[in-house]
């Protein structure tokens, strides 16, 4: 009788090892999954990063327009790389140019709001190129990826 019940425990020991198994190995799979769709998501944003700034760089891209969107994709990066004091020109612009309307509201406005915008925008660009033109060189040589 004791005999029955200990190769009933150890058939149920067994059964409970082998459902854990097959749990772990559940979870090591999602974790290799999210994983790889974490290495996607940084390898295309690091791709983004250096084509937003030879971008600006080469002067295809407006230099308010490309230190926002660098500065919201380097957040969503890395924040080490974003805290960087060499992205502060980055947080800088995108602080000032924080109430800009966007889309449809910049299109609602009159000319003369537009024109308002550009000069500040102008000021910016004089105040903070080279800053932006050295702080998109200095991302252009980071390690990305």
């Amino acid at each position: 009788m004791l005999e029955i019940v200990l190769i009933g425990a150890l058939a149920i020991i067994a059964g409970l090892a082998i459902y854990a198994l097959r749990l772990w190995r559940q979870v090591w799979q999602r974790q290799r999954q999210q994983q790889a769709v974490e290495q996607q998501r940084r390898d295309r944003l690091s791709g983004d990063l250096h084509i937003l700034a030879r971008s600006l760089l080469e002067g295809h891209l407006p230099p308010i327009e490309g230190a926002i969107r660098i500065k919201v994709l380097i957040d969503n990066y890395d924040t080490h790389l974003s805290q960087d004091p060499h992205s502060a020109v980055f947080h800088v612009l995108y602080e000032e140019t924080r109430d800009v309307p966007t889309h449809a509201a910049w299109k609602a406005l009159s000319n003369e709001e537009r024109a308002h915008y550009r000069s500040r925008f102008a000021a910016l660009e004089r105040e903070h190129g080279e800053a932006l033109r050295t702080a998109s060189k200095w991302l252009l040589e980071q390690p990305l990826g």
